[in-house]
C-alpha cells in the first residue's frame, strides 16, 4: 500500500515540474505579466508540496524533525490552493478586482497555514508516527488537524469548480477556455479526493479499517494533479500539439488517398505538377496538389462515367461507394476504349464544399477508402 501511495506522489511530482520546467521556458518574454509570475509561484508551490509527500512516505525525519516533512506538505499544499485561485482570478478579472479578491484569500491561507503549525506541534506531531497522519489517527488533536487540512483544500476545489464554469460562460478566448475545462475537470477530480481522504480520515478515529480503499484519495490525487498541471500549461503547448494533431490527420489523408491518386494518374500522367517522388516537404502543399490532381484525374474520366438513370441515384446512402465505383468502372472502360452512351461529361463529386478544403479532403477521403475496398475485392 505505502509503495502505491509513494508512485501517486512520485507521478504529481514529475507532472509538477514538467510543467514548472515548460513554463521556465517562457521566463523571458512573460515575467512582466502578473499572471505568469503567479504561475509560475505555483509551480513551485505544487512541485514542493508534491516532493516532501514523496518524502515523507519514506519515513524517518526530516532536518532532524520527526513529520516535518508532512507538515512543510500540507502547508506547501495550502499555499498552492490559494495560489492557484489567485491565478484564476487573474485570468478572469480586471487587474484591480482580481488583486481585491486575491487579497482575501491570501490573508484566509495565512490563517490556515498558522493554524495548522500550531495544532501540528500541539499534537506533538513530530514524535507520532507518520502514520496517524497518513491514515488517520483516533488522537482529538490529530483528527482536528486532518479535517483542518481536508477543509483547506475542499473549499477553494469547490470554489475553482464553480467558478470554472461560469468564467467559461464569459471567455470567448479558445486557448483560456480549454484551461478553464480542464481546471474544472482537475478541480472535480480533487474534490473526490478531499471526500476520499476525509472518509479515510473518519474510519481511522473510528477504528473501522477500509482495506485498499485508503488508496482512492491516492489515485485521485494523482489524477488530479496531472490534469492540473496540463491545464497550468496547455497555452504553451496546446497549440504546438494541436499543430502537430493537423499534421497527422493530413498525413493520414494524403496517405489514404494514395491508391485513388495513383490509379488516375497512371491513367492521366498529365495530371501530376512534379513526378511522383519528387522531394517536396511542405505536406498541405503536397495534399493540396494531391486533391487537384485526383480532381483533374477524375475530370479526364468523365466521358467514361456512365450518367445515372435516376438522377436521384447519386444521393443515396453508400454515396462515396458509389463514386468509388463509377470511377473504378471508367478507369476500365478508358482502358478498353468503351465509351458509355450517355457519359457523365460534366459535374462533380457530389455532398462537397468546393470552398472548404477540409470538407473536400474528407469527402474524397471516404472516396478513397471506398476505391481501396472495391480493388481487394477485386
Amino acid at each position: 500500500m505505502n509503495l502505491t501511495r509513494t508512485l501517486c506522489f512520485v507521478i504529481a511530482a514529475l507532472s509538477s515540474y514538467a510543467a514548472l520546467v515548460y513554463r521556465l521556458g517562457q521566463v523571458r518574454r512573460s515575467w512582466r505579466d502578473g499572471a505568469y509570475r503567479a504561475l509560475l509561484v505555483t509551480l513551485v508551490l505544487q512541485c514542493l508540496t508534491f516532493t516532501m509527500g514523496a518524502i515523507a512516505m519514506g519515513g524517518g525525519a526530516f532536518l532532524g524533525v520527526g513529520n516535518l516533512a508532512i507538515l512543510i506538505m500540507h502547508v506547501a499544499a495550502v499555499a498552492f490552493c490559494v495560489s492557484a485561485q489567485v491565478i484564476l482570478l487573474r485570468w478572469a478579472l480586471d487587474a484591480e478586482e482580481a488583486a481585491r479578491r486575491g487579497r482575501y484569500w491570501l490573508w484566509a491561507g495565512a490563517v490556515l497555514s498558522v493554524l495548522l503549525v500550531v495544532l501540528f506541534f500541539v499534537a506533538d506531531g513530530s514524535g507520532r508516527p507518520a502514520e496517524d497522519f497518513n491514515s488517520g489517527s483516533g488522537s482529538p488533536l490529530v483528527l482536528t488537524y486532518l479535517l483542518v487540512f481536508i477543509l483547506s483544500q475542499a473549499v477553494p476545489c469547490l470554489t475553482i469548480f464553480r467558478q470554472c464554469a461560469a468564467y467559461l460562460r464569459m471567455t470567448e478566448n479558445a486557448s483560456l477556455r480549454q484551461a478553464l475545462r480542464m481546471l474544472w475537470v482537475s478541480a472535480g477530480i480533487l474534490f473526490l479526493y478531499c471526500s476520499a481522504r476525509t472518509v479515510n480520515i473518519l474510519t481511522a478515529a473510528s477504528g473501522v479499517d477500509i482495506g485498499l480503499w485508503q488508496l482512492a484519495s491516492n489515485l485521485f490525487s494523482a489524477i488530479g494533479i496531472v490534469t492540473l498541471s496540463l491545464s497550468l500549461s496547455i497555452s504553451s503547448w496546446g497549440p504546438p500539439v494541436a499543430k502537430l494533431l493537423g499534421w497527422a490527420r493530413s498525413y493520414r489523408s494524403y496517405r489514404a488517398l494514395y491508391p485513388l491518386w495513383r490509379d488516375l494518374y497512371e491513367n492521366s500522367p498529365d495530371i501530376a505538377l512534379e513526378p511522383p517522388g519528387a522531394a517536396v516537404s511542405d505536406l498541405d502543399y503536397r495534399l493540396h496538389r494531391r486533391v487537384v490532381e485526383i480532381r483533374d484525374g477524375w475530370r479526364e474520366l468523365r466521358p467514361y462515367i456512365e450518367r445515372p438513370a435516376e438522377p436521384g441515384d447519386a444521393e443515396a446512402a453508400g454515396q462515396a461507394q458509389a463514386e468509388a465505383a463509377q470511377i473504378r468502372l471508367a478507369l476500365r472502360a478508358k482502358r478498353t476504349g468503351t465509351v458509355p452512351a450517355a457519359s457523365k461529361d460534366e459535374g462533380e463529386f457530389e455532398d462537397r464544399d468546393n470552398d472548404n478544403f477540409g470538407a473536400e479532403v474528407a469527402w474524397l477521403t471516404q472516396v478513397a477508402a471506398a476505391y481501396r475496398r472495391l480493388s481487394h475485392v477485386g
